[in-house]
């Protein structure tokens, strides 16, 4: 069952979401060379509690990381550790908040002195898919057209979405329904609503769509090696045009206006 927020809720939601792309952006302005996968790792923990919140990765499903740090033909699910961050890297960062009952989930992809223009164009290609996928996350519109819109957008540049891993509804849990495949035929699934939120994720890669999960029962990359990014953001369906909640500003503001005491983080 799909679930739909109450304008409380969807209140709670934008605080939660905010922190995580707090943190986001406050990591990715972090990946530079030299830093180690672990550094960024412990800095996103202390930041996350210094706003009140927790990881919502950490211990999830027995995660071992604060958030999920994948590099380079690293897709998703990356464990913090001794990598350290060199020229011509690209970064995937996935970030998730909990607090005062709600989580918030965002990602991107970070280049550090990337010079190669296919890699460059991957990273565009991503994004410019995730923004495609927003576009098709309004009242009305049928669940695959989200997923068919990301797959347009990556088809057409020559690259390969993702199969194995897809996005989700979200709130109180972090993986509610739906899953939102990367892929697939437009006008098929349950109708939008107002209230729905969901975490939109496109994963693409420069070589095939295949992957594989490491020995450490995590970190997925691709099959061939080849470098992969990852866009997400948490968004809410409304009528006309979806809103985007993972954003970062006024967390504050946001804390005090979410409809109630929002001070302390549920344990």
């Amino acid at each position: 069952m799909i679930k739909i927020k109450t304008p409380e809720e969807l209140g709670r939601m934008r605080v939660s979401a905010g922190m995580a792309a707090t943190v986001r952006d406050s990591v990715a302005a972090e990946i530079k060379p030299g830093v180690t996968t672990q550094e960024l790792d412990e800095y996103a923990r202390d930041l996350i509690r210094e706003l009140g919140g927790r990881s919502a990765f950490f211990g999830y499903r027995g995660f071992p990381g604060q958030i999920c740090i994948s590099v380079n033909e690293e897709v998703v699910h990356g464990i913090g550790g001794a990598r350290r961050i060199q020229v011509g890297d690209i970064v995937s960062a996935d970030f998730g908040v909990y607090y005062d009952g709600f989580i918030g989930d965002t990602a991107t992809t970070v280049m550090v002195g990337v010079s190669d223009p296919e890699v460059i164009r991957l990273v565009s290609v991503t994004e410019k898919a995730l923004e495609a996928a927003i576009s098709k996350a309004v009242a009305g519109q049928r669940l695959s057209d989200i997923s068919h819109a990301v797959e347009q957008v990556v088809t057409d540049a020559g690259l390969a979405v993702v199969r194995d891993f897809v996005g989700h509804g979200i709130g109180r849990e972090m993986h509610e329904d739906p899953q939102i495949p990367n892929f697939g035929p437009p006008g098929r699934g349950p109708r939008l609503k107002p209230g729905m939120t969901l975490a939109l994720e496109p994963m693409v890669n420069m070589g095939r769509a295949e992957v594989e999960v490491l020995s450490d029962g995590w970190t997925v990359v691709t099959r061939d090696r080849k470098p992969s990014a990852h866009f997400e953001h948490t968004i809410a369906v409304q009528e006309g045009q979806a809103e985007v909640l993972s954003v970062a500003n006024n967390v504050e503001k946001r804390k005090h206006s979410a409809g109630r005491n929002t001070e302390k983080c549920d344990k």
